[in-house]
């Protein structure tokens, strides 16, 4: 059975995005940007909601061709598109590239059919796909990269739960520019 991680980066009020979708707070440190490319080559499979999808392909396809990219924005890129992925939205429709399966039915028995499968642990990004896996009980893993910044309302990390979720804390990590990384695991 694959593992669920979800993770990304937040503010310390608990967006990780400001009122209209701004996420001019989160630029990471090398370091951090590097820790990143570490998660990112370890999963085997990311999960995307439509609107993340939107933002990552609108850079990410062609961002290692970029005159001032960095080795790590290239390298980044470069996985970005050679990883699988599937994106899950009714409104997209068609082929969308970079290797890249579309969902537009049930995203919950789809997340826990892929679940079910031998593999790599599987990533999701998107809050609102991320709530119903969430609600379903499906994510085991939870990782925030907190930013020191309060930016007092966008979209939340966390959604509204219909019951608790117990976490054991497994990692913590300070880098620099004082974001702190923390890794919780599901209870089961």
């Amino acid at each position: 059975m694959r593992r669920l991680i979800y993770g990304m980066n937040v503010t310390l009020d608990g967006y990780i995005a400001a009122v209209g979708d701004d996420i001019g707070w989160s630029e990471p440190s090398e370091e951090l940007f590097a820790w990143w490319l570490d998660q990112e080559r370890a999963s085997g499979l990311t999960l995307y909601g439509r609107k993340l999808w939107e933002t990552m392909s609108v850079y990410w396809p062609t961002a290692d061709q970029e005159p001032d990219a960095n080795p790590l924005e290239i390298e980044f890129a470069r996985n970005w598109r050679d990883s699988p992925k599937v994106v899950f939205s009714s409104t997209l429709d068609g082929d969308l590239g970079w290797n890249t399966r579309l969902v537009a039915g049930d995203a919950v028995a789809e997340i826990a059919r892929l679940k079910d499968e031998d593999g790599a642990p599987m990533t999701i990004g998107g809050a609102t796909l991320a709530a119903a896996a969430m609600r379903a009980g499906l994510i085991d893993e939870y990782v925030l990269a907190t930013h020191p910044v309060l930016v007092g309302g966008g979209t939340p990390f966390f959604t509204a739960m219909d019951s608790w979720v117990n976490l054991d804390l497994v990692e913590t990590r300070t880098f620099p520019g004082g974001v702190v990384m923390t890794r919780y695991e599901a209870r089961r």
